[in-house]
């Protein structure tokens, strides 16, 4: 089960209550003497020549005893008793502190480590409600929705109601409502579920336009339970924040008002960043009082090679051949393990060369490793979350889609393939190993990028810093404008609706009635949607730019899978590589009004890297402060960005072998940025000639966006920057860092706010690699449209000298 079951599973602790049994019987019990201690598994990936010096740092966190509370007494007795049946005799404290909240009717948010209940304390307050709801003599009785970030926690989770809930009988009936739900099952779901899962794409694209057929489940709603909260970040979550006020707003106007119940991962303020997404006041209860098993985490830096890169710069062992290199490694050992990738690609190609290296070794092992990442059909993945369950797999290479919670109990080990973006995002995928409070083992894999270095090297930022605090704005204009124009489709929006929205939407509202989205009926104070297509479809809520990509096997006609709009320039071009499920094939034609890519398999000995170009200019600048006689700023700009080729590179060690021209169209952002100005007299205390001007800017502003995940909660593929010896917006040299969002995410602004210790960093970063003149560790960035040139370490690092002297 997800991991608030979790609790499910638990482990001795030195506590004078009798602890309680494993409840699946197919999983290894944490005292199983089987089980190879974390310490003893890294010994035997550090052994082989050079292995050992690869651990730059290894951290132990010691296991810790649980607390225990008793159920609050209006928690109805068959609830306990079916809680009881399932191993579980006593709560943890948090548990049930956060179950007196939501029956005092308070929403709140449970803030506590992977694996220690969280999904308990909201499902037994929610099941007790349905249970006294279905004895009532008229209507529906209550329900609860659950909202997921994705479709495999929202079936994960739906099957661990099923089976807590089964001693209960027909009154708790959960049933999953998402895209992947057959159209014959959804009337049943509409009419007589009354633990609904879903995801927030289909509460907006189908539940609220379609609220009149949800009347009678909307009317009873007694509880919102929004999992895995802390995803709900920057724009995706702004348009998450809108969609709940369009729900809550809804519920008014049937006369329900929901208790909302949101669980996170670890997280800085979880009441602040619950009460901006739901709009309400939330409680927090971060108190975790679950036992841990003993946690080693080990920081793990490749190799370098005799290979060299870009301008003959030193180049790394890269950190998906590393990390394949781990799971074939634990696989063999016979350890449970998952790797987590940052990308499909990298997923993919980490599952290949598994098992590549696994039929070496023993014809049957290839077989209990596979990939599993977002963008497969709905079958795919259901078999491989089946396979996980039962055990047939032994090792898994996962992008985030799996990050988020579908249920690993059992696991051993975590390989992370690169620093995942946020040091939440990394405890979380840290936490999915030891899930029955047994010990497990977590290795982070630093891949050649400036930030990863400076982690492995500095292992302080990462093991004594609090977790990031969640970041979302959902007054952003173009997040709340399509909302406005999707609530006022469901129901006319009057003024009192404003308090709801935010004071913004009344500035809005002219403007939408300008273009003609929304008419103001005389005679009336309600605007009213004016089109016959549905105005949900103005939401991009996961900022994906479009419809999907289909990829489409060109010979056969065969649906592979897709891919987002946003992403289909850089990954699914004109002879770019693209792997699924362990096959390779080229994109023969990437057809952009059709919106399909048709694929043909092959064989290539090598992967593709797009390349851009991208120009800014100046909108409007909100805040200036001086840096000497130069400037820091902070504002709105418009990006245009152009993939103009891209690089074909050799497998495993990256080599560059030649590059390949594009005709693409280009794309235009409206964002916000943060950018600093140097003047001439700065650029001379600096000794930056205008020789190396250029290179000086260019390598400061890469190692910069490397560094901003350190301070934002965000990773380097959420930002983007520019540099330019003399921009005609400012008539100076001048360095942008801006957000990969229409409107902005709020990253910028945090770099603004954070400058001073932002790129104290980054030139600590750059003047501390041991590199000559500039790598991938410091200041070359894998994703610059100009070919990592010009790029000058020493000159950015002088440059950054003095700008950080004249800092305010």
């Amino acid at each position: 089960m997800h991991d608030a079951l979790g609790a499910l599973s638990v482990t001795p602790v030195t506590d004078s209550v009798p602890m309680a049994k494993n409840h699946r019987s197919e999983r290894p019990s944490a005292t199983d003497a089987s089980r190879p201690a974390p310490g003893a598994i890294l010994d035997r990936l550090a052994t082989g020549p050079s292995r050992a010096a690869r651990i730059t740092h290894t951290e132990h966190l010691p296991p810790r005893p649980g607390r225990h509370a008793v159920w609050p007494d209006r928690i109805r007795a068959e609830v306990v008793a079916t809680v009881q049946e399932a191993g579980i005799e006593h709560p943890w404290a948090h548990q049930a502190l956060a179950a007196e909240h939501a029956l005092d009717g308070d929403s709140v948010v449970v803030a506590t480590g992977t694996a220690s209940g969280k999904s308990l304390a909201y499902l037994v307050p929610a099941l007790s409600a349905l249970l006294d709801g279905s004895e009532a003599p008229n209507g529906r009785g209550a329900t609860t929705l659950y909202l997921a970030p994705t479709k495999a926690l929202a079936a994960d989770q739906c099957r661990s109601v099923k089976e807590l809930s089964q001693p209960l009988g027909t009154a708790i009936r959960p049933a999953v409502y998402d895209g992947d739900t057959p159209f014959e099952e959804r009337e049943w779901v509409r009419q007589y579920a009354n633990y609904v899962l879903t995801n927030p794409d289909m509460l907006h694209r189908g539940i609220l336009p379609s609220h009149p057929r949800w009347s009678s489940f909307l009317k009873a709603l007694k509880y919102v339970v929004i999992d895995e909260c802390h995803t709900y970040r920057g724009v995706f979550g702004s348009h998450v924040a809108q969609i709940l006020r369009r729900l809550r707003r809804l519920c008014a106007r049937y006369g329900s008002s929901p208790v909302f119940l949101l669980a996170s991962a670890t997280a800085a303020e979880p009441a602040v960043a619950a009460q901006r997404l739901t709009g309400l006041p939330v409680v927090e209860v971060a108190d975790d009082a679950s036992p841990r098993g003993e946690l080693v985490f080990a920081l793990w830096e490749p190799p370098l090679t005799e290979m060299q890169g870009e301008k003959g710069a030193p180049v790394r062992r890269t950190a998906t051949a590393e990390t394949a290199d781990l799971l074939t490694d634990l696989t063999v050992q016979g350890i449970r393990s998952v790797a987590f990738v940052r990308s499909r690609r990298g997923a993919e190609l980490i599952a290949v060369i598994a098992q590549e290296r696994l039929a070496e070794i023993d014809r049957s092992l290839p077989r209990r490793v596979a990939a599993y990442r977002g963008g497969y059909l709905a079958e795919e993945r259901r078999a491989l979350e089946a396979a996980l369950h039962s055990g047939e797999l032994l090792g898994l290479a996962a992008t985030t889609a799996l990050e988020l919670g579908i249920d690993v109990s059992g696991l051993d080990a975590v390989v992370i393939a690169g620093y995942p973006g946020t040091r939440a995002s990394l405890w979380q995928q840290a936490g999915r190993a030891g899930r029955s409070g047994q010990g497990a083992l977590a290795v982070l894999v630093a891949r050649d990028d400036p930030l990863d270095t400076y982690l492995v090297h500095h292992p302080e930022a990462l093991f004594e810093q609090p977790v990031e605090s969640t970041v979302l704005d959902p007054d952003n204009p173009y997040v709340l404008a399509p909302h406005l124009c999707a609530a006022a489709s469901e129901l006319p929006l009057t003024e009192p609706d404003f308090a709801l929205f935010g004071p913004a939407s009344a500035e809005l509202l002219p403007q939408l009635e300008a273009a003609k989205l929304l008419r103001r009926r005389s005679g009336t104070k309600a605007w009213h949607w004016t089109r016959r297509e549905s105005a949900a479809d103005l939401a991009d809520i996961r900022g994906e730019g479009g419809d999907p990509v289909q990829i489409v096997e060109a010979s056969t006609g065969r649906l592979l899978g897709t891919v987002d709009a946003g992403s289909a320039h850089t990954t699914v071009h004109d002879g770019a590589v693209h792997l699924h499920q362990g096959r390779t094939y080229v994109v023969k034609q990437l057809d952009l009004d059709d919106n399909v890519a048709l694929v043909e398999p092959a064989n290539p000995t090598y992967s593709t890297t797009a390349r851009d170009t991208t120009a800014i200019s100046i909108l409007e600048t909100d805040v200036e402060v001086p840096w000497g006689d130069g400037s820091l700023c902070y504002g709105s700009v418009e990006v245009t960005n152009q993939v103009v080729g891209y690089l074909r590179r050799r497998l495993i060690t990256g080599e560059v072998l030649g590059e390949t021209k594009l005709d693409l169209p280009p794309r235009t952002l409206r964002t916000r940025a943060v950018w600093w100005t140097v003047t001439e007299d700065q650029l001379d205390a600096a000794r930056v000639n205008p020789e190396i001007l250029g290179g000086a800017l260019h390598a400061a502003e890469h190692a910069s966006i490397g560094m901003l995940p350190l301070f934002a909660t965000c990773d380097r593929w959420d930002i983007g920057g520019v540099s330019i010896p003399l921009h005609p917006d400012t008539l100076l040299p001048t360095v942008f860092v801006y957000d990969g969002h229409p409107g902005g995410a709020g990253f910028a602004e945090r770099a603004f706010h954070t400058a001073k210790e932002w790129l104290t960093a980054t030139r600590e970063t750059i003047a501390s690699c041991e590199c000559e003149a500039g790598c991938p560790s410091c200041i070359q960035s894998p994703k610059c449209g100009n070919g990592n040139d010009p790029l000058h370490k020493r000159g950015a690092v002088r440059l950054l000298t003095t700008l950080l002297e004249q800092a305010p």
